[in-house]
């Protein structure tokens, strides 16, 4: 292994670490004592944890490792020595948090009472029970970005964080249903298991899953990055006007095609490129002038690579 291969492999392994401890702080410190289920096998151990007192950590590796071997002889190894590191360190950091903060909450609205009122939550402090006044939104919002930053790391380095994904993996071979459909399904599920703990209500569901929508957002523009790309179709009978703009006024490069009309049978001009925020208000600004009767697609890109954009990856990468 080079040099550069080399350390490309600590950064990912380092991405890791930071990743599954991240996980930890979110989960211990702000979505346990709040009662919330994001999905995952994390989100299921905090439900047995608000149920029957059982630590996040060992609920969590009781159900991770076996997955993790379940998975590996029906889907085949297709998870990574990063993703084995990740399944281990996060019970492990879940673990030494829940032995030394324990599970108090780093965010309320109010301050600890001795006693349960109709608005207070309650969290374990050794064998006493202490209470304090929720600030669920708050908490939820830094929840979402907490995880999100902490899977998005994980997921840049390569690996994933296992968990209830593999259950979806293994019903979709069988089944065919979509993936992220089966994901959904799973994730909403362990979600509204937080309607079965003690004085729970309607809201932990609802904030559980407001959570997971945050949390997906953090992972795409973590794993994305800030910059986003569109791609647009453009026909028009102004062809030439419309290629210098993209050219000369967008600094951009296209393809330009062409194609039959379905109503009339008429041979149409066409011009595909992809731009990004900026160039696409001053390219919808300026069509009105280059050509008013011009049928303009812009269709979301995920991930563009090639010449002008993100490099292709190389051999192994």
């Amino acid at each position: 292994m080079d040099n550069n291969k080399l350390k490309k492999e600590i950064i990912s392994y380092g991405l890791v670490i930071l990743g599954s401890l991240l996980f930890a702080v979110g989960d211990v410190m702000f979505v346990n004592p709040y009662h919330l289920a994001p999905g995952g096998v994390y989100g299921l151990a905090n439900v047995f944890n608000a149920l029957w007192g059982w630590k996040i950590s060992v609920a969590g590796v009781c159900m991770d490792i076996p997955l993790l071997i379940i998975g590996t002889i029906i889907l085949g190894p297709r998870f990574g020595i990063k993703t084995i590191v990740s399944v281990i360190l996060i019970p492990i950091f879940t673990f030494i948090l829940e032995s030394t903060w324990g599970y108090r909450p780093v965010i309320y609205d109010g301050e600890f009472m001795t006693e349960a009122t109709h608005t207070a939550l309650s969290y374990m402090d050794g064998d006493v029970e202490r209470f304090f006044v929720p600030d669920f939104f708050l908490n939820t919002v830094v929840s979402g970005i907490i995880y999100g930053v902490a899977i998005g790391v994980i997921f840049r380095a390569g690996a994933t964080s296992g968990g209830s994904d593999i259950i979806s993996m293994i019903v979709h071979k069988y089944t065919k249903i979509s993936l992220g459909v089966l994901v959904l399904i799973v994730d909403s599920c362990i979600s509204l298991a937080t309607l079965f703990i003690p004085n729970g209500s309607i809201r932990l569901p609802i904030y559980s899953i407001v959570l997971i929508y945050i949390e997906s957002k953090i992972i795409d523009l973590i794993v994305e990055g800030f910059t986003t790309y569109k791609t647009v179709f453009i026909v028009t009978d102004k062809i030439e006007e419309v290629k210098d703009f993209i050219i000369n006024d967008l600094e951009r490069g296209g393809t330009c095609f062409s194609g039959i009309g379905l109503y009339k049978g008429q041979e149409r001009r066409m011009i595909y490129v992809t731009l990004d925020r900026t160039g696409l208000v001053k390219l919808k600004t300026n069509m009105r002038y280059l050509d008013p009767n011009a049928f303009v697609n812009v269709i979301e890109s995920s991930e563009i690579m090639g010449l002008g954009f993100k490099a292709l990856p190389k051999e192994g990468e």
